[in-house]
């Protein structure tokens, strides 16, 4: 069998070679479904890791593809550029938050991150702050897997403390307290203050996942702390990057997690749905104060760039994505997802198993007393005709916005069921 190789052969996203989770062969996918090589078909609660917002096998998407393939597939971005680069740029910048007017692309969530760290750098370099060296992040936070997206992430809790001594020691607040429709308290900023206050000079930047801190926990946190944080970099003269790569296009109810808090920051990155879940492709856009500080000083120039940077192929797709977002009324999309999600993953929140029920835009958590083993966990949800990946101590839902009300049912009746056998 296929999958006997593939244990022989392959190393899955954290897992273990020697004791390997269970996998099933994916033979095709349509709309919202996984069909497996056993004729199973599974409707997919997770958008393929929050990407697939428009479903699998899209003709629209597909269409895309097979245009710019037959032009050219690839070609190097340096010294060259093409139509379909230009074309997302413009869109990128039209429908991020005002202000971000520079884009520049990259093959990934995690090397979007790597770029905005490098640019906060070499935009305090430029400006002759050579003492603005380090990052200050949330715990709980998420950036991705790279070396210096690493370092930003939550040093003690999160998945990857294993190297910590090895990375770049970066500064950490708590959390937010406040959850997202909290009433405020300037307490619940008071950490952040006190850090900015005490050690701006040696500050680059403050990254943070806006509104909600998925892989963190699923963590959604109030608004008025963007709004603040916002605040707070301008008055210590620290740069605010967003990393807006799952919270990005709708999932949260607003095109990005900023406009919840209507701020814009210094340097944004975007992923994940940039695509519609075709290709791998990220960008970093920034404003033109940082950009044009970056090329005024020596050497004149932002010392990155990838190979697959600009990729006409992954634009061109992304471009038609973005389209596909405008025109299929979004906003109506996820206000007919939330209210569902809340409806039904509501009762869970009577299981003993379970600490709390929470729901934001096209995202449903339920978070659990304790950890859950996801190798016994992920067979039942595939019994259950559903694919859910749970991790940590929550079990979530981010469906593609194409979903039907009775498809979305099905998840969450799936989602109790399993639950409540814990």
């Amino acid at each position: 069998m296929l999958t006997d190789l593939d244990k022989e052969y392959l190393w899955h996203p954290y897992s273990s070679t020697t004791r390997p989770g269970p996998v099933w062969q994916v033979v095709g996918a349509e709309g919202v479904h996984i069909e497996l090589a056993d004729g199973r078909k599974l409707i997919d609660g997770m958008s393929s890791w929050w990407c697939m917002i428009h479903g699998y096998n899209h003709p629209v998407l597909n269409q895309a593809a097979k245009d710019q393939i037959d032009q050219f597939s690839h070609v190097m971005f340096g010294g060259l550029t093409h139509e379909p680069a230009i074309t997302l740029g413009q869109k990128l910048v039209e429908i991020t938050p005002e202000g971000l007017e520079k884009v520049f692309f990259s093959d990934s969530g995690s090397v979007s991150v790597e770029v905005a760290l490098k640019m906060a750098l070499q935009y305090w370099q430029a400006k002759g702050e050579i003492d603005k060296t380090r990052f200050v992040s949330l715990r709980r936070g998420y950036h991705g897997d790279t070396w210096g997206a690493m370092s930003v992430c939550d040093p003690d809790r999160g998945m990857h403390h294993l190297f910590k001594g090895m990375l770049a020691e970066q500064l950490f607040v708590d959390s937010p307290s406040c959850k997202f429709a909290d009433q405020w308290n300037e307490s619940h900023i008071e950490e952040l203050r006190a850090l900015l206050s005490a050690q701006s000079k040696e500050i680059a930047a403050l990254i943070l996942e806006p509104v909600v801190q998925n892989a963190g926990g699923m963590h959604f946190y109030s608004p008025e702390y963007l709004k603040r944080a916002r605040e707070l970099c301008d008055q210590y003269d620290v740069l605010l990057i967003a990393d807006e790569i799952a919270t990005g296009f709708g999932r949260t109810g607003k095109m990005f997690g900023c406009n919840w808090a209507g701020i814009s920051p210094d340097i944004i990155c975007v992923g994940k749905a940039l695509t519609g879940g075709y290709l791998s492709l990220a960008a970093t856009l920034c404003t033109e104060r940082v950009s044009d500080e970056i090329c005024g000083a020596d050497p004149g120039l932002f010392m990155h760039g990838p190979t697959y940077m600009g990729n006409p192929l992954a634009c061109a797709i992304a471009s038609a994505s973005l389209d596909l977002l405008s025109q299929m009324e979004w906003q109506d999309k996820i206000c007919d997802i939330e209210p569902l999600l809340r409806v039904g993953l509501a009762p869970a929140g009577e299981l003993p198993a379970v600490k709390e029920v929470r729901v934001l835009g096209a995202i449903g958590v339920i978070e659990l007393n304790q950890p859950v083993n996801q190798s016994e966990l992920q067979p039942k949800f595939v019994e259950q005709g559903v694919w859910v990946r749970p991790f940590g101590s929550v079990v979530y839902l981010m469906p593609p916005y194409i979903i039907e009300p009775e498809q979305l049912q099905q998840l969450c009746a799936a989602c109790l069921s399993v639950v409540s056998e814990l």
